[in-house]
């Protein structure tokens, strides 16, 4: 009995799949960073308005979405912040009676908060693929 011999042929498509994947995540980071952008500046507590407008998010490498201000004061207002008693300031006109000054977080608060809704955004984006 003659033997028969089959030739198999296989074509990858595995560039294609990761392009397709590694834009998906792309798209999903930029979605969540406008999110978190917008939590962020409605958590953010108002004086001015300065920090609040300050507040942007941006890409950094392939796979990171950073989120927050370049406002120099933004992370004591993040965080709190120990102060002189007694100093005299003049931007308020008064004396510091306090020694610490608690944060109001706005920036944890609009991740932490959220993480359910930015875990949907990158199912949805990876489901469409």
């Amino acid at each position: 009995m003659a033997q028969k011999t089959f030739a198999l042929s296989v074509i990858s498509h595995r560039h294609t799949v990761e392009s397709d994947v590694t834009k998906a995540i792309h798209r999903a980071l930029e979605a969540c960073g406008g999110k978190g952008e917008t939590y962020a500046k409605k958590l953010c507590p108002v004086d001015t308005g300065n920090l609040r407008n300050s507040i942007t998010h941006q890409r950094e490498g392939d796979d990171t979405e950073l989120i927050g201000s370049d406002v120099e004061y933004a992370p004591y207002v993040e965080l709190g912040h120990h102060q002189e008693v007694g100093r005299y300031v003049p931007a308020i006109g008064k004396r510091l009676v306090r020694p610490f000054v608690p944060g109001k977080p706005y920036l944890a608060p609009a991740l932490k908060d959220h993480i359910s809704e930015y875990e949907q955004i990158f199912v949805t984006e990876l489901s469409q693929l």
